[in-house]
């Protein structure tokens, strides 16, 4: 791992060897091992010329100008592999700066080793001039020996389609006069299970339905209200042909940054610099549910494996846990002390179990560890790589046992001295007592009301503007920080922090659990861009373009194909 980090340029002034912080390749899990794989030598070349030739006399740009570095990975299905192409199951595509690279997949490497991702030789390599590559997505649906249809957006607002499969393919581009969006790309995706449908973010905010199948006509489009809700409006394409985009979705107020289906299909969940979390019904275009994050832009966002959660990632350092069924948050982490790129879930970790009893029963006592429901992992600017445990009691909270009731205290001659002075008896005539650890409930819908607070409070101060949560602690709710007012303030229904804060939209810290990472470490010199979860292996990847393969427990290795190679590959 160390070869490989100091063949990586590193942004500012060079510094002594001794000064750079240790870079981690094996971590521990309950499950075992993690060990960090090398597929490849460093590819030097590709790197310095991704961001194109350099004016003389100019700095050389930072890792900072490019757009930031993604992974997109293809696993083809053995039926639709032509024979004899075993070893070849999989494709990776990787953008930096102006170039696209492309890696064959691996398949079994002998017996007892498999080989993860072969990253040692690109396959193929594509150069973009006046524009840069800025996401990508393989259509899983129709990956095969005969299509392999990968959409590429651009800083410049296209949409390219390319099919793989087919040698001496130009492709199509979509909003190639920029008619439709001006505005950088900022994710593609293929609708799932589908051969020809697909959506395209942009900075604009804006989200577009396109099929890979009709043109973009030669003007620009003209657009009809088809619905609109909270913080969102969707429009349909006027045209007497069927022409792209098919539909426009206008959400939020700022740049649109990622978006996710859910697992079923049939939930988009979206998040935006207005720091918004937004879930649609996405045949309806129905809103189903919101969350704001604790400050700043939202900028990655993914769905548990069976749909009953979603995790997001922002410029709060936080990832924040919400329940699609309860439309509330039920927990955030705090590990990262920069912004969060990018959030997955581990759909391959199985639950733990609790332990058994000596005659074989699962324990029920309450030195039992709770079974762990859920994993995912989180990756920041901070370079930090974190991994995260949602347990069955922060997912199902339980209350505490009831107390057994004090002894009888003999009331003859009035109260005794030690309660004379108490506050917490209820008070003759009184409401109903609330416990203080208990907030009141706002609404009785599914999200509070946005203007309503506890009566009983006292005005809210004018919040004070904190950008760093460092200090953040897992009590002290009357210690805590408000942040600062975070409305964007937009025509499209950013929602403003000091109406927000305290209810179901936004909880303040203590009303919440904090989760604690079960593991975070540095793991590259750069920030980190991508996180892949894998059968087995992860995958992550930072701005230099380092891409690390970590091994499973119980993964053999890849020494015997790379002759002990450097940890990582520079594309």
């Amino acid at each position: 791992m160390a070869a490989a980090a100091a063949a990586a340029p590193g942004p500012g002034p060079a510094e002594a060897p001794a000064a750079a912080p240790e870079l981690k390749s094996r971590f521990r899990t309950r499950e075992g091992s993690y060990r960090l794989l090398g597929p490849a030598t460093a590819a030097a070349a590709a790197a310095s010329s991704a961001a194109g030739p350099v004016p003389a006399g100019a700095a050389p740009p930072g890792p900072g100008a490019l757009p930031p570095v993604r992974l997109s990975v293809v696993r083809l299905a053995r039926s639709r592999s032509p024979p004899g192409a075993s070893a070849e199951r999989s494709r990776v595509c990787c953008n930096l700066g102006r170039e696209l690279h492309f890696y064959g997949g691996a398949g079994s490497g002998g017996r007892g080793c498999r080989r993860v991702l072969d990253l040692q030789r690109p396959i193929d390599r594509r150069v973009y001039k006046g524009t840069q590559p800025t996401c990508h997505d393989f259509n899983q649906f129709t990956a095969g020996s005969e299509t392999l249809a990968l959409l590429v957006g651009f800083s410049a607002g296209q949409v390219q389609y390319l099919d793989l499969a087919k040698k001496d393919s130009a492709g199509r581009l979509f909003n190639e006069e920029r008619l439709i969006d001006k505005s950088k790309v900022t994710l593609v995706k293929w609708l799932p299970d589908t051969e020809r449908l697909f959506l395209a973010s942009h900075a604009s905010g804006h989200l577009y339905l396109y099929d890979s199948e009709q043109p973009c006509g030669a003007t620009s489009p003209q657009y009809t209200l088809v619905t609109q809700g909270e913080g969102f409006r969707v429009f349909s394409c006027k045209s007497k042909t069927p022409r792209n985009p098919l539909l426009k979705w206008a959400v939020g107020s700022g740049p649109l940054n990622e978006f996710a289906f859910s697992p079923d299909g049939r939930s988009l969940a979206c998040v935006s610099q207005d720091g918004v979390l937004r879930v649609f019904h996405f045949s309806s275009m129905l809103l189903q549910g919101m969350m704001r994050s604790y400050f700043g832009g939202l900028l990655c966002v993914c769905w548990s494996p069976d749909g009953r959660y979603v995790v997001t990632g922002g410029e709060d350092d936080l990832v924040t846990v919400w329940s699609f069924a309860e439309g509330r948050v039920v927990a955030r982490g705090h590990g990262h002390k920069s912004w969060v790129n990018a959030v997955a879930f581990d759909p391959f970790t199985t639950p733990a179990q609790p332990p058994e009893d000596g005659d074989g029963q699962g324990g029920d006592s309450a030195e039992d560890p709770p079974s762990v429901t859920y994993r995912f992992g989180s990756a920041g600017q901070d370079t930090q790589f974190c991994l995260w445990d949602l347990t069955e009691d922060v997912l199902d909270p339980r209350p505490p046992p009831p107390r057994a009731p004090p002894p009888p205290v003999s009331m003859a001659g009035g109260l005794p001295r030690s309660l004379s002075r108490s506050n917490s008896l209820p008070q003759p005539g009184g409401g109903p007592q609330i416990s203080p650890r208990v907030p009141p409930v706002l609404s009785a819908g599914r999200f509070a009301t946005l203007t309503l607070r506890d009566p009983r409070a006292p005005p809210e101060k004018e919040h004070k503007r904190y950008h760093s949560l460092g200090n953040i602690s897992r009590g002290g709710g009357g210690a805590e920080k408000p942040p600062p007012g975070g409305g964007s303030g937009g025509s499209r229904g950013s929602l403003d922090m000091a109406k927000v804060l305290g209810t179901a939209l936004c909880p303040r810290l203590h009303e919440v659990p904090l989760l604690e990472p079960l593991v975070c470490k540095k793991i590259a010199q750069e920030r980190l861009t991508v996180l892949l979860f894998l059968e087995d292996c992860i995958v992550t990847a930072c701005q230099e373009g380092l891409i690390c393969t970590w091994a499973r427990p119980g993964v053999s290795g890849l020494s015997s194909q790379n002759g002990g190679s450097p940890s990582g590959t520079v594309v």
